[in-house]
């Protein structure tokens, strides 16, 4: 699963509480945290990976820093998404306040998915387990 889905789902959730009165409710406190820093975060490994700086920082074990990165935002995004769930009020006197949350639960949901996806496709890639056949003819014959 792509660092692009996972950032432009994690937008959508803080972007959507944002334009809202969130500040009335500390339960939406909780989820801007979440969404805005792991954002942030994916932002950053993106442009990381983008500018191949992790290639130069080879001591760093990247794909074990992805996978503690991805669990660790799985697990977060669990918390804002049933929290965000849980403080959407149907009887709310701004329509336009509820609709916004409402989506913000369902893409706290999709984004809390993308990012369960990235851990284990970042654990097969810390196991090893992610070669294709033409990575294994490679290694096969050097």
């Amino acid at each position: 699963v792509g660092v692009q889905l996972c950032m432009v789902l994690g937008l959508l959730v803080w972007s959507l509480i944002a334009a809202t009165t969130y500040h009335l409710h500390a339960a939406y406190g909780w989820v801007m945290f979440v969404s805005l820093f792991f954002w942030i975060a994916t932002v950053l490994f993106f442009v990381t990976y983008l500018l191949q700086l992790h290639e130069k920082f080879y001591m760093i074990p990247w794909p074990l820093v992805l996978m503690i990165y991805n669990a660790v935002a799985t697990v977060l995004y669990i918390t804002a998404f049933v929290t965000c769930a849980a403080a959407v009020q149907p009887t709310s006197w701004r329509q336009w306040d509820y609709n916004r949350r409402a989506a913000a639960s369902f893409f706290a949901c999709v984004t809390m998915i993308t990012y369960g996806v990235s851990t284990f496709f970042s654990f097969r890639a810390w196991k090893g387990l992610g070669s294709n056949a033409a990575t294994s003819q490679v290694s096969d014959h050097a």
